[in-house]
């Protein structure tokens, strides 16, 4: 058996992978270990809970309708630590560039990345660069790493029966702003992806309301996303299929190219559970960001298994966790 695209996509066949990627004999140090597989880990230090992640990104195209492989970098892993309740505070940046590569294209990466930290409050504060030769990489790969402090840990197996489901705003914008962007379609509006990072208005969620579990439905979009969260969580989500939001023309070039939104990543949005009580002091303070003016309840969690969608024509289907990404080198 050998490596392949999927093993990447952050679906089922990534998580074979996994289980050869993470037999680690010696990690389990002080009670920290791989074991939960969440988006970052949480180091208890001297009182307070550091929370470090990591994460490599090779977008094709490196310029999109919306953003750049820049962005990505850095919104990727503050949102991967703000998915856990952590304040992101340092980043590192290991970039492994191709020999040939436009100095003035690097110029412009550099400020997106700056630009997203400066939304993010954080700071690059360490790095490595390699050059490979002419062929030997599609132009750019970049990997970075974030620590950050979290007062309240957040994890993505805390949902419990009776929570509500709440998603940042509109799905699969990221994954087919590429694609459409790649294919050439022309659909009146063009579509942008949703890369963005989020610390700014999980903070002001996080100071108002409680959340049991979230996380950003990045490789896999939403399908892989609440799958992990259920399955993680040993419970049922319930989905309304009317009350997902999605923009018409995703929704146009997803039937265009015979992909299903709910699979495609996302890179600016979160999926979380919320008990009842709160979900309208969290609503109000997702409303009253920017990246948050789309939210909405789309399900419950119930006792059970599985993700179950609500069509619009009162039948039921599985939301199943996808193979793979249907978009590859997204992220």
């Amino acid at each position: 058996m050998k490596v392949n695209l999927m093993h990447g996509a952050g679906g089922e066949v990534m998580g074979e992978l996994l289980q050869t990627l993470t037999k680690f004999t010696h990690n389990n140090a002080g009670g920290i270990g791989l074991e939960a597989l969440d988006d970052g880990a949480v180091i208890p230090f001297f009182g307070k809970n550091l929370v470090f992640t990591t994460d490599s990104h090779v977008v094709r195209p490196i310029f999109f309708p919306g953003g750049d492989i820049g962005r990505i970098a850095v919104s990727g892993t503050v949102n991967d630590l703000a998915m856990m309740g952590g304040r992101p505070i340092a980043l590192s940046c290991g970039m492994i560039i191709e020999e040939g590569f436009e100095i003035d294209d690097l110029a412009r990466i550099v400020a997106s990345m700056d630009g997203a930290l400066g939304e993010a409050g954080a700071n690059l504060v360490t790095g490595d660069t390699k050059v490979l030769e002419r062929g030997a990489l599609d132009g750019i790969a970049i990997n970075t790493a974030g620590i950050g402090v979290a007062d309240t840990v957040v994890r993505d197996n805390g949902l419990v029966p009776g929570d509500v489901i709440i998603v940042s705003g509109t799905l699969g914008d990221h994954g087919l702003a590429i694609m459409a962007h790649r294919e050439g379609f022309d659909l009146g509006e063009q579509i942008l992806s949703d890369v963005a990072p989020l610390w700014g208005m999980m903070e002001g969620v996080l100071a108002r309301g409680t959340i049991h579990a979230m996380k950003d439905p990045t490789r896999g979009g939403f399908a892989s996303a609440i799958n992990e969260m259920a399955r993680k969580s040993g419970v049922q989500v319930r989905i309304a299929e009317e009350k997902i939001p999605m923009r018409k023309n995703v929704k146009s070039a997803a039937a265009m190219l015979g992909i299903d939104p709910l699979e495609v990543a996302n890179e600016g949005k979160v999926v979380m559970g919320v008990p009842p009580s709160d979900v309208q002091v969290v609503l109000a303070a997702l409303h009253a960001h920017k990246y948050g003016k789309d939210a909405t309840v789309v399900g419950t969690v119930t006792r059970g298994t599985h993700v179950i969608m609500e069509t619009a024509i009162g039948g039921e289907r599985f939301i199943e966790p996808p193979m793979g990404d249907p978009v590859p080198r997204v992220c």
